[in-house]
């Protein structure tokens, strides 16, 4: 029987990743599956199953039953719903607080604005996808000790960003540390996580979170660049700040800690028979 297309979208609306959702209404169809059979049945690819799997499990929507062969079972519908809707409210209690975090940082700057005579000194207001993405690297080529990233889709810079890979593998051979988080979208982009992969070798530290308020770069506590979308024209239509200043800077940064910390760690995909 086919996946209804209609229950897979409202399970991703619930914060699954389209692979869990085809998984998950799979495993509720019998009383158990192997990896292999789960993955014929939903149409997922062998090599990702195990990864999607383990994220039911840790999630507390699937239970994997040990044996020479493990199985997997659902767990009832209204539990795996009644947890998804939990998990969702804990993202939407971490965004209250960066949203909090955001206006308490940049209202005395708006204030402040009000009565300076160049308000734009400290502030590069940026429209072209270009523009964005040269000030993008160059963050990445200055940063000195410490870059920390929100990532999500639409990209300006390319998948392939060797500059970015260069500026980690430096930033980290001089102790820096840099940090990534990526939506959960990100696990069904072969590409996306191919550059993950690259600059996880490079050293970047990446997890991944349900979903992120703003794309966002913080460099040295003291440099910010984030994209802020037009709330008529959506995506289509994207403002970029670039600000120097290190008090928002160091605010934003205890913003993205908070996600850091309940974003999950990037999953593996171990050799697995």
């Amino acid at each position: 029987m086919e996946l209804d297309d209609s229950t897979v979208n409202d399970l991703v609306a619930l914060g699954l990743s389209r692979y869990e959702a085809r998984v998950y209404l799979t495993l509720v169809r019998r009383e158990a599956y192997t990896a292999a059979e789960v993955a014929r049945a939903a149409g997922v690819p062998r090599q990702r199953v195990y990864d999607v799997l383990d994220a039911l499990v840790r999630r507390q929507l699937a239970v994997q039953r040990p044996g020479r062969v493990a199985t997997f079972s659902a767990v009832p519908p209204d539990s795996a719903l009644a947890r998804l809707m939990a998990l969702q409210r804990e993202s939407m209690d971490r965004l209250d607080h960066v949203s909090a975090a955001l206006a308490a940082a940049l209202a005395p700057i708006w204030s402040d604005g009000r009565t300076h005579t160049d308000p734009l000194d400290y502030i590069e207001v940026l429209r072209e996808p270009k523009a964005i993405a040269e000030r993008f690297a160059s963050i990445q080529r200055q940063a000195a000790h410490e870059l920390l990233t929100f990532c999500k889709p639409p990209f300006v810079a390319p998948a392939a960003n060797s500059e970015g890979i260069k500026a980690v593998r430096r930033l980290r051979r001089a102790g820096g540390t840099a940090r990534a988080v990526y939506t959960h979208d990100a696990l069904s982009d072969t590409e996306v996580l191919e550059n993950v992969r690259r600059f996880g070798e490079a050293g970047e530290d990446s997890r991944f979170a349900p979903t992120l308020p703003l794309k966002l770069v913080i460099a040295d506590a003291a440099q910010v660049l984030c994209d802020m979308p037009d709330p008529v024209a959506g995506s289509a239509a994207t403002t970029a700040l670039y600000i120097e200043h290190p008090a928002l800077a160091i605010c934003l940064k205890l913003a993205f800690q908070t996600v850091w910390d309940q974003a999950e760690a990037i999953p593996h995909s171990p050799d697995r028979h």
